[in-house]
């Protein structure tokens, strides 16, 4: 049975985690055609699972769910990167370097495992993350319950696979165009009280970031990654759980460069005046380690889990000196790492059959580096060039930061149609700069029919900038230099505080049919965004002092015996003006307009849509799924040479994906499953950015026709 892709508006408080007597044979995981009677400690597992689940509070959120055999269906299965799952759910528009977003949020996402919030780091979850060891993910967005905060895009979470409930395993090679090379292992197993999974990869590729010119096989894009995630479990008794789960991402890359271009700035260095922009060789290395230490005590009407969190993140970044002096006028080689500690208690206590009580705590402290050494070139006050022997720029910044954030809400079941979650949460920080607020949140859930759902809700958000992508140059250091901005203001950036409101309603229908509809709206002062300002791939995080967004969301959903199909289309406004912060990345000419004019987000795309469907006879699938977009925001340049940032949006654009996989039972021996997959099967090439716009440093495209070849043998 192939479950559906995606469940939308899902707004009861109903488990999500995946039955593993669902699974599809021969799926990742290595799952057998048939469930064996469960033992005592699966039992014992699985009810601790739903107490975990209910720990937490879905009511009045948005719920699109995936899980590993939906995920094994699409094009590329758990070989691809978390950040391709996530773009096939509503309202989710693709960005450059594996970045998407949410609802017209440039970031704003948390990542959670099992419950456990992943403190932020530098490099982004969604390439640091092994799909493989998924069992179910959703994405929740809209007016959420009071035990999510600090970042309210959306959440991410993660419920991880078991050795216990889902035993065994496969080792797969898959690859194919762009010189494509990944091989792959999955296993879990158990042993009485104790179970485990395992998983890891390696990742070659010619297409390691995107093309920067649209050709097929860009120059000098080449990655080498490394994934490798474990969850080990123990059941001490039957109301008792210990886990340890940790996860390592390591990822080499090239810059890609253009081809044909020489430096435009009339710069000359050690004598060198040319450089093709061919030969440039940048690179970057991003590594990312995460461990979490959890206790889960389920007894009766009282449930709680408590984890200690621990992640390491880092950068570097090494420029090609003489090329990026040449282009940019600054060569810096950029190194830096944030290292973050956390303790999260989470809880629930049961009053009746009317009311659920929910309360927790969360505290996290940071430390981060940033080291920088720039190579630059004097320049006297008419900014002409006095030597062509470069400079170095010595600026290292060292920070240190706290969080602390609770919150109690009340599920309150006024009667069988109606479901009240009100609460309140509070949250602290100090990093760069201070700040806290106290957040009402309440959500209405109305069962108005039995296939009619309604709800409305209303949340009040503070989110602190990323402390971690938090650059605090010293602007004096680069006077009389090539790296001088024109803008010497350098306020630092500010919490984002938001109304938030959202209405929606699911609609089933006869024949495993459900339509829903989603409506939000958020207003926000010091909104946050941010922006790649230099050659390092590192986001820096900028405030609009006021912020607007909304939009509508409406999807549709099948899931019949033998085939499956969803589709989702997203409307989306979304707006900010006047910066006030981080004001030395900008030129005088965008500040001024800004100043006194709203100028749509870079990352809006108003019109976003993806679908899929999907047919299973025995041992055979195959399917398709496409994501269509309006583009995201570029400069508009006016008749008289004077330009609107972000006025402009790039050509819509649409990529059509195939994939199909078959299972050979081989008896004893298992299963072999095979898979082919194309990637944009009509090899459209289309613009993600061109390289103009607030906060855009080069130009990106979209991937080519590629086709992949895959076998996976169960373990």
């Amino acid at each position: 049975m192939f479950r559906p892709l995606a469940v939308p508006a899902a707004i009861l408080a109903t488990s999500l985690v995946s039955d593993i007597a669902c699974a599809d044979p021969g799926d990742a995981a290595g799952g057998t055609s048939a469930a064996a009677p469960l033992t005592e400690i699966q039992v014992t597992a699985t009810r601790l699972n739903e107490a975990r689940a209910a720990i937490e509070t879905q009511i009045g959120g948005s719920v699109y769910t995936i899980d590993a055999s939906s995920l094994a269906a699409l094009p590329g299965g758990d070989n691809t990167l978390l950040n391709q799952v996530v773009l096939q759910a509503p309202d989710v528009a693709q960005d450059s370097f594996g970045q998407f977003h949410v609802r017209g949020e440039h970031n704003g996402l948390q990542y959670r495992i099992n419950g456990i919030v992943l403190p932020e780091g530098i490099n982004v979850f969604g390439q640091s993350l092994d799909p493989r060891f998924i069992s179910s993910m959703d994405l929740i967005t809209g007016a959420l319950p009071a035990e999510y905060g600090l970042r309210t895009a959306g959440i991410i979470d993660i419920t991880t696979k078991s050795g216990l409930l889902q035993p065994g395993g496969a080792v797969s090679i898959y690859g194919g165009s762009h010189s494509t090379f990944q091989p792959s292992i999955g296993y879990g197993g158990s042993a009485g009280s104790f179970s485990y999974f395992v998983s890891g990869d390696m990742l070659k590729s010619d297409l390691g970031i995107e093309s920067p010119d649209g050709s097929s096989n860009p120059i000098h894009d080449h990655t080498t990654q490394y994934h490798g995630f474990g969850y080990l479990e123990d059941i001490l008794n039957e109301d008792n759980r210990l886990t340890f789960i940790w996860g390592s991402s390591s990822g080499q890359f090239q810059i890609p460069n253009q081809y044909g271009l020489q430096p435009a700035l009339g710069l000359v260095v050690n004598g060198q005046t040319e450089f093709p922009s061919q030969d440039l060789d940048e690179n970057q290395r991003e590594l990312t380690h995460f461990g979490i230490v959890s206790l889960q005590h389920s007894a009766g009407a009282f449930d709680v889990q408590s984890s200690l969190i621990g992640r390491y993140s880092s950068l570097t970044f090494v420029p090609d000196v003489i090329g990026d002096i040449l282009y940019n006028g600054i060569a810096q080689d950029a190194y830096k790492q944030d290292i973050a500690y956390a303790w999260q208690t989470d809880a629930s206590y049961k009053l009746g059959d009317a009311h659920t009580l929910r309360s927790g705590l969360y505290v996290q402290t940071d430390h981060s580096t940033s080291e920088t050494t720039s190579q630059v070139l004097p320049v006297d006050a008419a900014g002409m060039q006095t030597s062509d022997v470069p400079v170095s720029i010595v600026d290292n910044i060292y920070q240190t930061a706290w969080t602390w954030s609770a919150y109690l809400q009340d599920e309150w079941k006024i009667n069988p149609a109606v479901t009240v979650n009100y609460g309140l949460r509070y949250d602290w920080f100090t990093a760069f700069v201070k700040g806290s607020q106290l957040s009402p949140r309440i959500n209405a859930v109305w069962q108005a029919g039995p296939n009619t759902t309604a709800h409305a809700g209303y949340a009040r958000y503070m989110s602190p900038p990323p402390f971690e992508l938090v650059g605090e140059e010293t602007i004096t250091k680069f006077a009389n230099t090539t790296g001088a901005p024109a803008i010497t203001l350098a306020d630092p950036p500010q919490a984002e505080r938001a109304n938030y409101y959202d209405v929606g309603a699911l609609q089933k229908f006869p024949h495993n049919l459900s339509m829903g509809l989603e409506g939000y709206l958020k207003i926000s002062n010091q909104l946050i965004d941010e922006g790649q300002f230099g050659a390092p791939i590192i986001l820096t995080p900028f405030n609009y002092h006021q912020g607007r967004q909304y939009g509508v969301e409406y999807t549709v959903n099948y899931t019949g015996d033998s085939v499956t199909a969803y589709f989702n289309l997203a409307w989306q406004h979304a707006q900010g003006k006047q910066i006030d912060s981080a004001q030395f990345n900008f030129s005088p000419e965008e500040l001024a307009y800004i100043a006194d004019h709203y100028i749509h987000l870079d990352h809006e795309q108003q019109v976003t849509s993806s679908g899929g469907v999907f047919y299973t006879h025995n041992d055979t699938r195959v399917g398709a799924n496409y994501l269509v977009g309006s583009g995201l925001r570029s400069s508009l340049i006016l008749p008289d040479g004077s330009e609107i940032p972000n006025g402009d949006h790039l050509p819509y654009y649409t990529q059509v994906n195939l994939a199909g996989s078959h299972v050979f039972r081989l008896g004893g021996a298992g299963t072999l499953t095979a898979r082919v997959d194309i990637i944009n099967i009509f090899d459209k090439v289309y613009e993600i950015r061109n390289g103009t716009g607030v906060g855009v440093g080069a130009p990106q495209f979209g991937p080519r026709r590629g086709i992949f070849f895959g076998l996976s043998k169960s373990l």
